[in-house]
């Protein structure tokens, strides 16, 4: 007599939902997804996927603007957004599109509906065309994600005061942008904007851009920003924003007003739990509403497990994608590893980028670990120079002794797809040595990151 399939049930279907989903359903678990927003969820729909697409755009403006350099002499191209926008929303839902094909073939059921938990194993769905379904499960997984945080005196009207999900629905370009806050989010659109050839005001409240990433690299970044044209306001904390007909008004705690015709909103993310039964399940969230998960994505529940955004642990889809994967391994008995967040690699989508991974400066500076450091320039670089690259740099930590490769950071274009070979080392704790005496193309971007590895030899 066969043993009846383990029923999952996963409330959310953006990457932490579909990925477990799509790993569940491999091990032979019988897999129910309730998704409320569509599949993929904000990082496909309204966040990664479109600001991404958007930033496609910026960055082929961004090496327009430096053809002159490379003998290439024209008049100067003009950005349609609307054109760049209908774009951003299509490929959007086409990758929502391919996410649910996959989860069909995969023999993934799911129901169009509003999940919450009622008790460790049952989920009631409240269906978006009306009634509600009661699904019973051995497992739930919850991946409701987050949103965009606003607050009473900054509200997004949704036509000048914008959140970061809507922008895609500008038709016209602006004639000036107000970017509120620099972290990640407030940097890219930031750094985006600008490179569309709009007017761009960042208002940060810390010291400078990219507040908890990498000094160097933020350094560099702001240099770029203010060198092209943008007016960054460091330790200027927003108290208002206001909208009077085309007119916006970001007020600052000190008095000083900016205007422009346009403000988008990047205060953080507040996540999607309330409602959802969390607490009556027995569910932990900690002060701020996001839920509190172990290193296999457990929950203070039996049988409830939590993944991506609503955790609040790391709030990168790949990160939500593993947690999600972790779950479904763990309580399906496969072979699994704790999610380890110092092998994450990240990447900050601006000109230029920066990309990290591993231990960082912060924490060998603070002594939380004893590493050795080289930061090598990317100036010198032969194909660097062919491109007419002249900022950013490629930096790497090791352990003394014995050489492994503890993390690094990349500065510059396609960091993002450069700091994979640390990434490798990193995971695989391969010696600065090792990861020099890989051969590299000549002339690459790539031989800097070798280069960076030989100057960290020791005889």
């Amino acid at each position: 007599m066969s043993t009846p399939a383990s029923r999952v049930v996963i409330i959310g279907g953006g990457p932490g939902g579909y990925e477990s989903a799509l790993v569940a359903a491999q091990l032979g678990a019988e897999v129910v997804v309730v998704d409320t927003d569509g599949l993929g969820g904000s990082a496909v729909l309204t966040d990664c996927v479109p600001s991404k697409t958007l930033i496609a755009t910026a960055e082929a403006m961004t090496e327009y603007a430096a053809a002159g350099e490379l003998g290439i002499l024209s008049d100067a191209p003009t950005v349609d957004l609307a054109k760049v926008n209908a774009r951003v929303k299509a490929l959007a839902l086409e990758q929502s599109d391919d996410i649910a094909r996959r989860l069909e073939e995969a023999g993934v059921r799911v129901v169009r509906g509003r999940g919450r938990l009622a008790g460790t194993g049952t989920v009631v769905a409240d269906l978006l065309d009306g009634g509600s379904e009661t699904i019973e499960a051995d497992a739930v997984l919850v991946a409701t994600g987050a949103a965009p945080r606003t607050l009473p005196t900054a509200m997004p009207d949704g036509d000048r005061i914008l959140t970061w999900e809507q922008v895609y629905d500008l038709q016209e370009t602006p004639e000036s942008m107000i970017v509120v806050g620099s972290g990640v989010t407030g940097a890219e659109f930031a750094s985006a904007y600008l490179a569309l050839g709009i007017p761009v005001t960042l208002v940060s409240s810390r010291d400078r851009v990219l507040p908890g990433e990498d000094a160097d690299a933020a350094q560099v970044l702001e240099d770029v920003l203010t060198r092209r044209g943008m007016n960054v306001l460091s330790q200027s904390r927003m108290d208002s924003v206001t909208r009077d007909g085309d007119v916006v008004t970001v007020r600052l705690t000190d008095g000083r007003e900016v205007q422009g015709t346009h403000c988008i909103l990047a205060l953080g993310s507040i996540p999607n739990t309330a409602g959802i039964g969390l607490e009556e399940a027995g569910v932990i969230t900690d002060d701020g509403g996001f839920i509190k998960v172990d290193r296999v994505s457990r929950t203070s529940a039996r049988g409830v497990y939590a993944a991506g955004d609503c955790t609040g642990v790391l709030m990168l889809a790949s990160v939500a994608a593993m947690q999600g994967r972790i779950a479904m391994w763990h309580f399906l008995g496969d072979a699994v590893a704790p999610l380890d967040l110092k092998q994450v690699s990240s990447n900050v989508f601006t000109a230029p980028e920066i990309a990290t991974v591993g231990w960082s400066q912060r924490a060998i500076d603070a002594g939380e670990i004893v590493a050795e450091t080289v930061l090598l320039p990317l100036r010198g670089n032969a194909r660097a120079k062919m491109q007419g690259v002249t900022d950013g740099f490629v930096k790497l930590f090791c352990r003394p002794g014995t050489g492994i490769v503890v993390g690094g950071v990349v500065v510059g274009p396609r960091a993002s797809e450069l700091i994979h070979p640390v990434s490798l080392a990193v995971a695989e704790s391969i010696t600065a040595d090792q990861l020099a005496q890989a051969f590299t193309v000549y002339p690459s971007m790539s031989g800097s990151v070798a280069e960076a590895a030989r100057r960290l030899h020791h005889f």
